[in-house]
């Protein structure tokens, strides 16, 4: 999918502040610094319509970016970042609690994972919220460029047979820097919006 003409529109932190027209919102949730921005800018081909930081624990709000006023990308707030207070990382997982749970307008939901690292307890408390919810998902092994092209795919099954061991649902590795996983991730996106 070619993107033209793709814009920030609102950071938002209560359903008041959400948009009201209706798009679709493909909704993206991961740890803090998993590559959620970099995930935007690399799928619409921008080097800085999503702000990417080095410092984990940046977005502390719901970010909505408009795709053509087609679907919206939906940037959460990282969650598990030890060095926010308590009192904020309480705040965060609200905004993210309320958001996931009152939304109607959810195609889907992508949870992005270190493709370096297993699981942590929050990737797998976030997997099995999202499990529960129904909502449709996939999963992205995010960084795939950190490790050899040839380790890639053993590595992506390894976090499935952790996370899914029946292989029931789809899990697919992502690199920002890459670029040569976007085609397939378009294709799962195209599919629940039901748009070319």
């Amino acid at each position: 999918m070619l993107i033209k003409n793709p814009k920030f529109e609102i950071s938002a932190v209560s359903p008041k502040q959400y948009p009201t027209n209706g798009l679709p919102e493909i909704v993206l949730v991961g740890k803090s610094n998993v590559g959620k921005s970099s995930f935007i800018n690399t799928m619409i081909n921008r080097k800085k319509l999503a702000r990417t930081s080095s410092e984990p624990g940046k977005t502390r709000q719901i970010n909505f970016y408009n795709m053509d006023d087609k679907f919206y990308f939906v940037d959460l707030p990282g969650y598990g970042y030890s060095k926010m207070s308590k009192a904020e990382q309480a705040k965060v997982n609200g905004f993210i609690d309320e958001y996931l749970h009152i939304r109607k307008n959810i195609a889907l939901i992508i949870l992005l994972i270190d493709i370096r690292h297993e699981p942590g307890a929050n990737d797998k408390m976030m997997y099995d919220y999202i499990i529960r919810s129904g909502l449709p998902f996939i999963v992205l092994t995010s960084k795939a460029d950190k490790i050899a092209v040839t380790k890639v795919d053993a590595a992506v099954q390894e976090i499935q047979s952790i996370l899914n061991p029946i292989k029931d649902f789809t899990f697919m590795p992502f690199s920002a820097e890459r670029k040569i996983y976007t085609d397939a991730v378009w294709e799962a996106v195209e599919k629940v919006l039901d748009i070319e």
